[in-house]
């Protein structure tokens, strides 16, 4: 196997660039750059000298021994300072050595995945990781890549093994008598996998929300103060205001990090009949897109009868109330009244929404767990009723099993490999 390297930092100038390599050789370029061939995890500051004995640059040299690395093979680190030069040099000198290639995008963690560091699951939760924006992206990130999701879904393996185990002893034992307590505990097994399978799918529109952000549309007639208070939440000039009626005809959006929460809003074109066709184009679409949101805040009065039903996640306040006649009901995007009351509700809200998110962040997960407990449910009914067919329940579960396992890459996951690691850095 080729010995890889690459700029595990960002490009451009910085105070300090990390140069990873990874792979049989890394001893042997460690000790020809820095003349140290000590790979213990231990910093040592040292000047890299190319070929010629030149000093490339001072630089602290860090050392993991194979498979206790990222990659799981010989691994280090040259933390060099940022400029392009140093960082230029350095690289050349490394292609130098044979049998040594600049890495491709995500090699890195696809050798950790290779070399049993790191399953599928914490692949795909470091890739979030690294995109992570918010500190609830954070989290949630952090939660697959550190195994806590893996852990959940061998736990849950770990359960229907169990039912497998109780299956095969039937099998194994054809002319006695299926005991009634055997098929029985494996049916509570199933019925609890089947369960976790179901929050974990009914959950999954919050974790795909926690990954795209939660949509808020602002909505009510002309000239009500949308997009002032568009421009107010999220902090600059992104929308025209205007005392004009009707100024706002597309579906202008941004997003904002909500106490740590991804939202976007939307401010749409006031509602109103109207004769104008582009105008009532502008309508139709601000109309469909409140009733796609997750959450609609409503400038007008709450006793008016508005097109748009409201709901019970919906927000109604009383806008333009600049002299704050209002006091719980009331918001002034050119005042700043009642936004920071606006803005803690929407984040109580979504917070209540995200404790029922699942652990499964991916569609792909969703996708195999849904096969998964269909092939439960088919096990569940032949256990109800009494089937002596233990070999097919017992294919049942084993056809979730290997849905169990394709989630954490241990089956059947080669048409998905590509477009996962695809999207990783060249230094990762």
């Amino acid at each position: 196997m080729d010995t890889i390297y690459a700029l595990a930092t960002a490009p451009g100038k910085a105070g300090v660039a990390v140069i990873r390599v990874s792979g049989p050789q890394a001893k042997t370029v460690c000790y020809s750059l820095s003349n140290t061939d000590k790979l213990d995890r231990k910093a040592r500051l040292k000047k890299l000298h190319d070929r010629d004995s030149g000093v490339i640059d001072h630089a602290l040299v860090l050392g993991f021994q194979g498979p206790n690395s990222f990659t799981g093979e010989d691994v280090v680190e040259f933390h060099t300072h940022g400029g392009p030069a140093v960082i230029s040099l350095l690289l050349e000198e490394l292609a130098l050595f044979p049998e040594c290639r600049i890495a491709e995008p995500g090699e890195f963690t696809w050798r950790a995945f290779s070399n049993g560091q790191l399953d599928l699951a914490q692949v795909e939760g470091l890739a979030d990781l690294i995109n992570a924006e918010t500190e609830q992206q954070r989290r949630s990130a952090l939660t697959v890549s550190s195994g806590e999701y893996s852990r959940f879904i061998e736990t849950l393996n770990g359960s229907l093994l169990k039912v497998c185990a109780l299956l095969e002893a039937s099998i194994d034992f054809p002319e006695e008598e299926i005991p009634d307590t055997l098929l029985s505990d494996a049916l509570k097994k199933v019925e609890a996998a089947i369960a976790i399978m179901e929050n974990e799918i009914a959950g999954y529109k919050i974790s795909e929300r926690l990954q795209d952000g939660f949509e808020v549309a602002i909505v009510g007639p002309p000239n009500s103060g949308k997009s002032t208070l568009m421009n107010r939440l999220i902090g600059r000039e992104i929308a025209i205001t205007s005392d004009i009626s009707g100024t706002t005809r597309d579906i202008l959006e941004a997003r904002m990090d909500l106490n740590g929460i991804p939202v976007t809003f939307f401010d749409t074109a006031g509602i109103r009949e109207t004769c104008d066709e582009i105008e009532k184009i502008g309508i139709d679409r601000a109309i469909s897109r409140a009733n796609s949101a997750d959450v609609r805040v409503f400038l007008c009065d709450p006793n008016d009868i508005y097109a748009l039903d409201k709901s019970e996640q919906d927000f109604v306040f009383v806008p333009k109330d600049d002299t704050e006649k209002y006091s719980q009901s009331g918001i002034s995007g050119l005042t700043g009244f009642g936004v920071d009351r606006l803005k803690d509700s929407l984040s109580k809200y979504f917070s209540t929404q995200l404790a029922r998110a699942s652990k499964s962040t991916k569609f792909r997960h969703i996708s195999l767990l849904k096969v998964g407990l269909k092939a439960l449910e088919s096990a569940r009914i032949k256990l109800v009723d009494g089937s002596q067919d233990i070999e097919l329940i017992a294919e049942d579960v084993n056809l979730a099993l290997s849905q169990l396992a394709s989630i954490l890459g241990k089956k059947d996951v080669e048409a998905v490999l590509g477009e996962i690691f695809s999207s990783f850095c060249i230094g990762k």
